[in-house]
């Protein structure tokens, strides 16, 4: 039996249905799961002192590509629309292997960690050189994050009149093939998994209507959840107009693609029925404030969805769009969007943290996670907010409004990933200088 107190909070944000907070707490955890929470506690097992830290669950990260951790602010791309941007880094990805894709998704889920994540979704859908879903998998084994991989995919190419380059599209019998794969190799379906796997076919404007939909029957037969990008941009809407004569979420409902098993990323330029289509279906959306930014996509209606009672989560998106995978920057970021865009009052520090914690948990199916309530799985973030990022603070339960952006201790099912601020389970800068190696290696001359 493995038994962890965190003892005297100085506060505990729950996000349990009553959004219960609580001051000079513990949490009490034991093999994985929370079993109490009040004061008093005691533990033969080990004690953490969190008199300075703020307790919340741990953050979650609906929608990620690890893999672009290696290609962050690359010249070409650095002001560019999506499609454009699109266009410049294909030609580089399509040099990465193995090797690039397990080294950029342990950088990328370590940046995640520090910023309080433990439970993030990755969309991989290129392969090039013999890389596999496999390398993301085992590096979020090795790193000790909880993992929702999807098994994404291309196949049209630009001979075809899609957009990525033909080397880098998969034949759709084989894509399928693979998600049966790694569906029977990785997918728990189990209370506390640590690795689930969803079918996530890369966009409209990459895969066939017939891939779409084959994708939706085989998700649903394996019993697992299905995820694509959706109604980004202009550019995306326009796309779809024309190429299937109705907008994006129309095109979504005709192939299968709305329910609670599916969550769409970014939905930036989803119109009132649309919003409507999804609050009533419970399909997901994955909001990335961030990237949308970088990209010049626009601010998505997340006020309207949330009151509509869409299902939202918030993600960091690739590091390429984003040049960052900071996930509580990204909570600060999708509140302040919002009052930019609706007023002082459309978001307040608390709601936005629900998202990126209860929000994104629920957008994944895993109602397991993303509060601190008895039974849930020991997902904790602990923030220290003695530091100078919350002097001054009058509430310091407000912690995107005033606190720190690192966490000082992270837990994933009940083990230590973070301690002191420090990684508890990879050599972090061995990993920092293979990446940076690799990284030049892609810049250097072809």
């Amino acid at each position: 039996m493995s038994e962890t107190l965190i003892r005297n909070a100085h506060g505990v944000l729950t996000m349990d249905d009553a959004g219960s907070e609580f001051a000079g707490a513990d949490v009490l955890i034991r093999d994985g799961v929370i079993v109490q929470i009040g004061e008093g506690l005691t533990t033969s097992g080990e004690v953490v002192e969190a008199s300075n830290c703020v307790v919340t669950p741990g953050l979650v990260n609906t929608h990620h590509h690890l893999y672009q951790t290696l290609t962050r602010a690359v010249p070409g791309g650095q002001d560019a629309l999506l499609f454009g941007w699109l266009q410049t880094l294909y030609p580089i990805w399509a040099r990465f292997g193995p090797e690039e894709m397990r080294i950029s998704a342990l950088a990328g889920l370590a940046e995640l960690a520090l910023s309080g994540c433990t439970l993030t979704s990755d969309h991989l859908y290129l392969y090039p050189n013999g890389a596999r879903l496999d390398d993301t998998v085992d590096a979020a084994t090795e790193i000790g994050l909880r993992f929702h991989a999807t098994r994404g995919a291309m196949s049209i190419g630009e001979s075809d009149g899609g957009l990525p380059p033909d080397a880098l599209v998969e034949r759709e019998d084989a894509i399928l093939e693979d998600c049966i794969r790694v569906i029977d190799a990785f997918h728990d379906p189990s209370e506390g998994a640590m690795v689930r796997v969803g079918v996530a076919p890369c966009s409209p404007f990459s895969v066939s209507r017939e891939l779409m939909r084959d994708a939706a029957l085989l998700a649903r037969d394996k019993g697992v959840m299905m995820h694509t990008h959706l109604a980004e941009n202009e550019e995306d809407i326009a796309y779809s107009e024309a190429k299937f004569g109705c907008r994006p979420g129309q095109y979504a409902e005709e192939l299968g693609w709305t329910g609670p098993d599916v969550w769409h990323a970014h939905c930036v330029k989803l119109d009132g029925q649309e919003i409507d289509l999804f609050a009533q279906s419970r399909t997901g959306v994955a909001h990335c404030p961030c990237s949308n930014c970088r990209l010049g996509s626009g601010i998505a209606p997340i006020r309207d969805m949330v009151d509509a009672g869409v299902p939202v989560g918030l993600a960091v998106d690739g590091s390429a769009s984003n040049d960052s995978s900071n996930l509580v920057a990204e909570a600060r970021q999708a509140m302040l969007l919002q009052r930019v865009s609706r007023g002082a009052d459309a978001m307040s520090a608390r709601e936005a943290l629900r998202l990126a914690t209860r929000g994104g948990a629920e957008v994944l199916g895993r109602h397991d996670c993303g509060q601190i309530a008895a039974g849930k799985r020991a997902d904790l973030a602990l923030w220290d907010v003695s530091g100078i990022d919350s002097a001054g603070s009058w509430d310091k339960a407000a912690l995107l409004l005033a606190g720190p952006q690192r966490v000082r201790h992270l837990f994933v099912e009940g083990r230590q990933v973070v301690r002191d601020g420090l990684l508890t389970t990879i050599d972090l800068a061995a990993t920092l200088a293979h990446q940076n190696m690799l990284a030049q290696r892609l810049a250097g001359p072809t």
